[in-house]
């Protein structure tokens, strides 16, 4: 049986980009997004949840997020939770409804939120090159068991090269996006 594997290359590499949208998703622009809170957990019946399973996000309006807490009880901690999530905001307590203002970007929060969309970015990249390298890896290996000829190996490895070369491109693109977003230009 080969060790190369298109399929699985193209899979792990689509994932990177993925992730990378995952990432970029949670960075503050200055307009409300539900993604905002998805890393926020919160410490509710003696473990850590996250905030989408005791409560439900939404956005009224484009500067505003609610977060409906569906037991009464757990809005302290969900309120304490959203504080010490390190995103800027600050809960306003509405009964069992928390409002959370999304408040102006200053230049320098642009400029660092920025930085972190290209520091997300090259981690994406660095995980595609990763997988490239594992094609190469394993197309070499098919090589020497014999699994195929020296001409084969050659013809896939340019395969491998244009897909990797295709994702890194997708990659700088949703990056280009999300930094523009994030600079307001």
């Amino acid at each position: 049986m080969p060790a190369y594997d298109k399929a699985d290359l193209e899979r792990r590499m689509h994932g990177a980009v993925e992730s990378l949208k995952g990432d970029l998703g949670g960075l503050r622009t200055g307009r409300a997004s539900t993604s905002l809170l998805d890393p926020v957990t919160v410490e509710v019946y003696g473990a850590h949840m996250p905030l989408n399973q005791v409560a439900t996000v939404s956005v009224p309006e484009s500067r505003m997020l609610s977060v409906q807490v569906w037991d009464k009880t757990n809005v302290g901690p969900v309120e304490k939770a959203i504080r010490s999530a390190g995103l800027g905001l600050n809960p306003i307590n509405d009964g069992q409804t928390l409002r959370l203002p999304i408040p102006d970007l200053t230049e320098e929060r642009r400029k660092e939120l920025a930085k972190l969309a290209g520091q997300y970015s090259e981690k994406a990249k660095i995980a595609v090159r990763n997988v490239r390298r594992d094609g190469m890896d394993a197309l070499k290996t098919d090589e020497k068991k014999g699994v195929i000829s020296e001409d084969e190996r050659k013809r896939l490895e340019t395969e491998v090269q244009k897909l990797t070369d295709a994702t890194i491109a997708d990659i700088d693109s949703v990056s280009a996006a999300k930094e523009k977003e994030i600079l307001n230009k």
